[in-house]
């Protein structure tokens, strides 16, 4: 029984000539090369999503740090000038300005560290498979 590609019967690899082969290992590269690229977008379009966000959350925790040191600026004027209602209040508002800037600074640094090393490992990878199980197809191909 003759196998079927695309609706058009093909037959078995040890009747088709070198000619047939070639074509068909050509197409099948070119689709692979495609493949893989695809995949190497995928994953560069995930990590520069990954290092924005971690970016714009270090920009939020330098925002808060800031705010957090015109809150500790404001407790230190108001401390002495108050003696403790005042003070204590600016006080607790300082301490969550920066325990909410250091959470997230460590989100934003999580965030960041996945999305490095820029370069498209998974793409990578792959790639040197499919070249180690051509070489070995070739190799097969050859002893045959």
């Amino acid at each position: 029984m003759a196998d079927v590609v695309n609706g058009v019967p093909v037959r078995p690899t040890a009747e088709r000539s070198t000619a047939e082969l070639v074509q068909q290992a050509s197409e099948q590269l070119s689709r692979l090369v495609r493949d893989e690229i695809a995949l190497a977008k995928a994953e560069l379009a995930e990590k520069g999503k990954r290092a924005g966000i971690g970016a714009g959350l270090f920009g939020g925790a330098g925002a808060l740090g800031l705010y957090g040191l015109g809150a500790a600026i404001a407790t230190v004027v108001i401390a002495l000038d108050l003696v403790l209602p005042l003070w204590l209040a600016a006080l607790i508002v300082t301490v969550v300005l920066f325990a909410t800037a250091g959470v997230l600074a460590l989100v934003g640094k999580k965030q960041f560290s996945r999305a490095v090393p820029p370069e498209p490992l998974a793409a990578i990878e792959s790639v040197k498979a499919d070249v180690d199980e051509v070489k070995h197809a070739v190799k097969e191909r050859s002893r045959a």
